[in-house]
């Protein structure tokens, strides 16, 4: 089993330091960068706590210090063979089977029939444009990157295609809403639905 401290930033803390030494502050500014800030999320104060763990598990090392000017001393980490087998593992184990996340959006999806229909495909309506919004701040993301070898740009074209799969969905379920294909479910359906259930169990 893996280390507790091999989570999704600390992944990513492993991948850097597998490309060359760097100190938590170098860490931060490199994901924010290379747009990793889009794949996970990053905070300093969690990323500095994350290099923190990793250290405590062995999976990480300090391997010198040094200071600029007025500047606080910086430890710089490298990685260790422990670390590098466990990025390695926590990929494998991620890509080889889906596994359920439980993203909130489901669930809300799931509960959408306690909101009145209109308040509902309006709030939809409003989540389709943000998707838009979305969708053109990564294609101009995929210009930026566009000189970046295309393996490394892997995640954000899959993250542009299930947004684009999103939108297509929630354009095609409100549609067919709003064309009656969908009947919206009322609380006086749900309440004769509730005097069924008891009369039948009486």
């Amino acid at each position: 089993m893996l280390p507790r401290s091999v989570t999704p930033l600390g992944v990513s803390v492993l991948a850097l330091l597998f490309e060359r030494p760097m100190h938590p502050y170098e860490m931060c500014q490199v994901l924010i960068t290379r747009r990793k800030d889009r794949v996970v999320k990053v905070r300093p104060g969690s990323l500095y706590h994350t290099v923190e763990r990793l250290d405590r598990d062995g999976l990480v090392v300090a391997s010198g210090t040094d200071r600029q000017g007025n500047r606080p001393e910086r430890t710089t980490y490298e990685i260790t063979p422990a670390g590098r087998a466990a990025m390695r593992q926590w990929v494998s184990d991620t890509v080889a089977a889906p596994t359920p996340e439980y993203p909130r959006f489901t669930l809300g999806l799931a509960e959408l029939h306690n909101l009145e229909s209109a308040d509902a495909l309006a709030l939809l309506e409003r989540r389709s444009e943000a998707l838009v919004t979305e969708l053109a701040a990564l294609d101009d993301l995929a210009e930026f990157a566009r000189e970046v070898p295309e393996l490394f740009t892997i995640p954000f074209s899959y993250t542009r295609a299930m947004a684009q799969a999103e939108l297509d969905w929630l354009r095609t379920f409100v549609d067919r809403v709003r064309r009656g294909e969908i009947p919206w479910v009322t609380e006086e359906h749900l309440e004769s639905t509730r005097l069924a259930h008891e009369k039948g169990n009486a």
